[in-house]
């Protein structure tokens, strides 16, 4: 077939395959919606409820993983000077492994929302939070962060595509847009 037959049959055949894509049903799809999730902003905080537990229990990983696409990228600050580049999978082996190397099973853990602010275009929304991290009864301090993602609507719920995490430092305050 000539290469410009090929090229044409692809334009053409790409608008049915979006339609046939946005109608087709989720694979994994999760069941009814939690009110919080209806929206970038909810879906976002529903997470920080998630992966916030107390003492002697653990994040529901299923229900932390129906909130991503399958294909979702997860970037941390994970020293000083580096970044980790996580897949879903990845990113919850790691928070597994805090929770044990930290023992904070025993003791909860706690992430939660200070401030969000976020920007919604059609079926795309980028949600920019700047959140506190801590350990209860442990003697250092909460660790601030702030997290970007970048979620999509995919069959009428919003899901998460990418977190990438940074912390604020001498040099590298917290964004303007989060500042009280």
């Amino acid at each position: 077939m000539p290469r410009l037959t090929v090229l044409r049959t692809s334009l053409v055949m790409l608008p049915l395959w979006i339609a046939l894509e946005g109608s087709a049903p989720a694979r994994g799809a999760p069941g009814p919606l939690n009110r919080l999730e209806e929206t970038p902003e909810g879906v976002v905080a529903r997470l920080y409820e998630m992966v916030t537990f107390p003492a002697g229990s653990v994040p529901d990983w299923d229900e932390v993983r129906s909130l991503f696409i399958d294909e979702a990228v997860v970037v941390l600050r994970t020293a000083r000077d580096e970044t980790t580049l996580f897949s879903l999978d990845g990113f919850i082996a790691d928070f597994v492994a805090f929770i044990e190397r930290a023992g904070v099973e025993r003791t909860g853990f706690s992430e939660r929302v200070i401030r969000m602010k976020s920007t919604v275009f059609g079926d795309i929304a980028h949600v920019l939070v700047l959140y506190e991290a801590s350990i209860p009864g442990s003697a250092r301090p909460p660790q601030q962060g702030v997290d970007s993602f970048q979620l999509i609507r995919r069959h009428g719920r919003w899901l998460i595509a990418s977190v990438v995490n940074e912390l604020p430092a001498p040099g590298r305050p917290v964004p303007p847009e989060l500042e009280g």
